[in-house]
């Protein structure tokens, strides 16, 4: 089966914990803060791995978790990172977040390797926290939870031209003839079920890669069939070669097919309509000598821009012909692949996991609690203006003022958060 899209869980390491202990040796009284630094988690990477052309290695697991970092030790020792996670995909792989859809990373061109999710950072161990007032602080801080996000992965090739026709007009026979490919071909609808990639060898002009797309339908913009699993591999290609049935063997109108194509194309990305067209007109070998379909391609199109090759994939008339006319176009065009620019920033759009607590009123004074905010409140020194700036950051993400007010707090009221205790003022 050939594997272009699933949804998978990932997730990088958390930061381990800052560790909380002190200094006991013989003959040294009241020995100071030694607590280590806990490790940073691990990343969670994607890599471009050449040999891979599916997605099959996702199929069957969903889950992939980057390493924790493990916590500080005594003596300042420093606690192991997490081992980094590297998830290896084909070429031509776009992450995605799922519920937006937007694009994370695309496994293409110079991208070859991309860090998705970073792990957190290790904690500080209660050695950093000693100051002249604090000199015996019995707190640590603890690690930064991990990144968790659900993305979506599609494959989408990576060609400079793409075949694109109904079934059986004869794309895999074209792409057989002209490239190194092997397409399974036979006389039935459907044949192809897998994007087929081939690479085009010319004398005195420069070589390309063609992709033979699967057959289309109407209303394969709208999922019909197998549409969208098709449609989204000719995102990248610069170039699309329509391939019809010229002799009409099987009593397609050639010309009404070059409009439905084009139809469903602009259904489902505008700018694939708009992209470089060229139309091969396919089985001149099978055509009667009195029939008019070519003529009618030609007046039809060509005024248009769209240039039109009566060609045959089984004797090779014309193929020359094609193939040197794309080579020229494609020169003539930006080398650099297509690649989809990045949407979605982890590390700007996800929020870390919420910090529990709760908010009670008790004879007209509002306590805060929750094991987060104890942390919070052991590593901040709010003497410091900066302390205190980042203490007010925390109450402002945190929600936390938010439920104050919800609460129906005003100004002047008191707020008690363990051993803290402040009026409340905007």
């Amino acid at each position: 089966m050939f594997a272009d899209r699933t949804k998978i869980i990932i997730r990088s390491g958390k930061g381990g914990d800052g560790h909380c202990s002190f200094r006991r040796e013989l003959y040294v009284a009241n020995g100071g803060p030694d607590g280590g630094d806990g490790g940073k988690g691990g990343d969670l990477v994607f890599e471009v791995d050449e040999g891979l052309n599916t997605l099959m290695n996702y199929r069957h697991k969903r889950k992939f978790s980057a390493g924790d970092g493990e916590e500080g030790g005594k003596r300042r020792c420093h606690g192991k990172s997490g081992e980094d996670l590297v998830l290896k995909v084909p070429p031509g792989t776009v992450i995605r977040e799922l519920k937006s859809g937007k694009v994370i990373a695309d496994m293409s061109g110079d991208n070859k390797r991309q860090i998705v999710l970073k792990g957190g950072k290790g904690g500080l161990g209660n050695q950093h926290f000693a100051t002249a007032t604090m000199q015996v602080p019995k707190y640590a801080q603890p690690g930064k939870p991990a990144m968790e996000l659900e993305v979506l992965l599609e494959l989408k090739v990576i060609a400079d031209v793409g075949l694109v026709g109904f079934p059986n007009v004869g794309k895999s026979t074209l792409l057989s003839r002209v490239t190194n490919a092997e397409p399974k071909i036979a006389n039935y609808h459907f044949t192809t079920l897998n994007p087929n990639l081939g690479v085009v060898d010319l004398d005195d002009s420069k070589g390309f890669v063609m992709a033979d797309i699967p057959g289309l339908i109407e209303g394969a913009s709208e999922g019909a069939g197998l549409g969208h699993e098709f449609l989204r591999h000719i995102e990248r290609t610069k170039m699309m070669i329509h391939v019809v049935d010229v002799a009409g063997t099987e009593g397609r109108d050639p010309v009404d097919d070059i409009y439905k194509i084009n139809t469903e194309l602009a259904s489902y990305n505008k700018d694939l309509a708009n992209r470089p067209q060229v139309i091969a007109a396919n089985k001149m070998d099978l055509m009667y000598p009195e029939a008019d379909s070519l003529d009618r391609l030609k007046a039809e199109f060509e005024p248009k821009g769209i240039p039109v090759f009566a060609i045959s994939g089984v004797s090779g008339q014309g193929l020359a012909e094609l193939l040197y006319y794309v080579s020229r176009q494609l020169e003539q065009m930006d080398s650099e692949p297509v690649v989809f620019a990045q949407e979605y920033f982890p590390e700007d759009e996800l929020i870390y996991e919420e910090l529990p607590y709760t908010v009670t009123v008790e004879e007209g004074v509002y306590v805060v609690e929750g094991p987060k905010i104890e942390k919070m409140l052991g590593y901040t020194n709010l003497d410091s203006e900066k302390g205190f700036a980042f203490f007010q950051r925390f109450l402002k993400e945190g929600g936390i003022l938010d439920e104050l007010e919800q609460k129906g707090i005003t100004e002047g009221d008191t707020v008690k958060m363990y051993g803290l205790q402040f009026d409340y003022y905007k």
